[in-house]
């Protein structure tokens, strides 16, 4: 479910005129269509009631119910409206407004809002971890996955060790990350069933975390360096996460120990 921030909410109704309860310039008949006619969805259902019966609470309702793919299309044919209505599109703030509304749909689009950070766990007792991961927290909450990324990698160095650990598979400290993710991919592929594409996707992330002690090293906030723009680090920091989640799921008894 695309569940906004209260600001993202704003740059929606600001953008959409929903202050009142309107939706640009749509009566209840014209707002029942262009969702009927566009999308084949029916605005008017109770499901989309929860808020109130007001085309804004009804278009609120439907942002906090539906996927974010399905939400982005929706709110840029909204925009395709609005652009086409002078009364809008011709005030002194539109560029602003276009601005701030088109940034925010770029990030819906991207999967979310704001990057989750449900893999990111605190898997053992340990001031430095505690610490770590309410810092990845923080950056994150701010929408600055860039600035995440330096404790992101000393996470997953710390990670993979408290995994190999787990079990009994020797380590040392001086090990880049990558021969850390190697050794455990081996211990996964022999103590769990999985299917030769997961096999295949496993065993491609040994070489995305050699990468990552690249970005670390020259794309982070680790040295002087000029940070990777917002975009790509988003990319990145999902896909290392996307990899802690389904670790995080085929491990779940050794997690929270």
């Amino acid at each position: 479910m695309a569940m906004l921030k209260r600001s993202d909410m704003r740059i929606i109704d600001e953008a959409l005129g929903m202050g009142s309860g309107y939706v640009l310039n749509f009566s209840d008949r014209t707002f029942s269509e262009f969702f009927d006619d566009e999308f084949r969805i029916d605005i008017d259902d109770s499901r989309y009631r929860a808020r109130g019966t007001s085309k804004a609470n009804r278009l609120r309702s439907f942002i906090d119910q539906e996927d974010y793919y399905l939400v982005a299309k929706v709110l840029r044919r909204l925009w395709q409206e609005r652009e086409s209505l002078p009364q809008f599109s011709t005030t002194d703030d539109h560029e602003r407004v276009k601005a701030s509304f088109s940034e925010l749909l770029s990030r819906i689009e991207g999967g979310g809002a704001i990057p989750r950070t449900d893999a990111i766990d605190r898997f053992t007792r340990d001031e430095t971890l505690e610490e770590l991961v309410s810092s990845i927290e923080r950056d994150i909450a701010a929408n600055k996955p860039a600035a995440a990324l330096d404790r992101l990698h000393t996470y997953t160095m710390k990670k993979f060790g408290h995994l190999l650990d787990g079990h009994s598979i020797n380590w040392s400290r001086d090990e880049p990350l990558h021969s850390r993710v190697g050794k455990y991919v081996r211990v996964l592929e022999q103590s769990h069933q999985l299917t030769d594409m997961t096999k295949q996707i496993i065993k491609n992330s040994i070489g995305i975390f050699e990468k990552f002690n690249f970005v670390r090293n020259n794309r982070s906030l680790a040295h002087d360096n000029e940070l990777s723009h917002n975009a790509e680090a988003r990319f990145i920091y999902d896909s290392i996460t996307a990899i802690l989640r389904f670790i995080k799921s085929v491990e779940a008894s050794r997690f929270g120990t």
